[in-house]
């Protein structure tokens, strides 16, 4: 008999992070072979314009090594280490298997298979931090935003685009139509698992507006918050600094 493979649950992120942690990680790490496909066919390839104007907001902080949070198959962390080639580039994530796919994208990217909550690295390592639609996915967002203000040197800047819960009605209609209908019928289809897709409309309506958001990186410390919608609110980009 196979042995059940945990699935993530909103339930958990908070009354049992542990357990959150190992679905998210189980969840991704078996769609991974798919998950670069579905993502350009669902947004059309926006999804990459939306990382390069993360790539942008980076290039505004201080020159120095870099960490991508939340890698995934590393699509963030491969454009960071193209745009800046002398520079040192980390990607952290839980799912091994995520990063694995994506390593012939970003061969000199260094990778770091742990959880963002409890980074393995040293105070002020990084002069930037970024993350791609992981937040969401995280056990804690305090305590990711703890610790990605902890690694980050003085002056140095966290970029984060994720799809925050929509506050706009276009934004909200959208979300319901599309995102709601289309992602799950659509890893259906292509993944031939919908449970992933299904948890991705849950956890965008279970999580934090953008707004919401920026206040809780300033409450966390950090300074000069701001943030921008992407696609009609479907997306946001918020950067707070050290």
């Amino acid at each position: 008999m196979e042995e059940a493979v945990p699935q993530p649950s909103l339930r958990d992120r908070r009354s049992a992070p542990a357990a959150h942690a190992a679905g998210v990680r189980a969840m991704f790490d078996r769609i991974a072979p798919r998950y670069d496909l579905l993502n350009r066919i669902v947004s059309g390839g926006m999804d990459q314009r939306w990382r390069r104007r993360v790539v942008e907001e980076v290039a505004r902080a201080p020159r120095g090594s870099y960490v991508d949070l939340c890698a995934g198959t590393l699509d963030l962390a491969a454009m960071l280490a193209a745009a800046f080639p002398r520079e040192r580039v980390v990607a952290v994530d839980l799912a091994e298997e995520m990063m694995r796919a994506g390593r012939e994208k970003a061969p000199r990217v260094e990778t770091v298979a742990g959880d963002v909550c409890a980074l393995p690295f040293e105070d002020a390592t990084f002069a930037a931090a970024t993350c791609g639609f992981g937040v969401r996915n995280v056990s804690s967002v305090e305590a990711f935003a703890s610790e990605a203000l902890r690694v980050l040197r003085p002056g140095g800047a966290l970029v984060v685009l994720e799809a925050f819960h929509p506050e706009r009605p276009l934004g909200a209609a959208l979300h319901r139509a599309y995102v709601g209908r289309v992602f799950p019928a659509l890893g259906a289809l292509l993944v031939r698992d919908r449970a992933p897709y299904e948890y991705f409309v849950q956890s965008v309506g279970a999580f934090l507006s953008r707004r919401d958001f920026e206040r809780l990186l300033q409450n966390a410390g950090f300074s000069r918050v701001r943030g921008f919608d992407v696609f009609l609110g479907l997306a946001g980009i918020v950067v707070g600094e050290k």
